[in-house]
């Protein structure tokens, strides 16, 4: 597994909150296309197929807390 650039564990916290790519691009002042990339970049290197998965693995290892 790659490890991940700072923005891209920003914008998977962010993901995995729930946020949308336009606001998570309003909140880091990056476009929709750029979190979009992001995105892509995290599921190819964390080897997930889902938003939900990406969910699972960021409780997982603690980078959301459960509600």
């Amino acid at each position: 597994m790659e490890s991940l650039s700072d923005r891209e564990r920003d914008v998977m916290q962010l993901l995995a909150l729930g946020y949308s790519n336009p606001e998570i691009g309003k909140k880091l002042f990056i476009s929709v296309r750029t979190v979009d990339t992001h995105r892509s970049h995290i599921m190819r290197k964390l080897q997930l197929a889902t938003r939900a998965e990406l969910v699972l693995f960021a409780l997982a290892n603690g980078l959301i807390g459960p509600t």
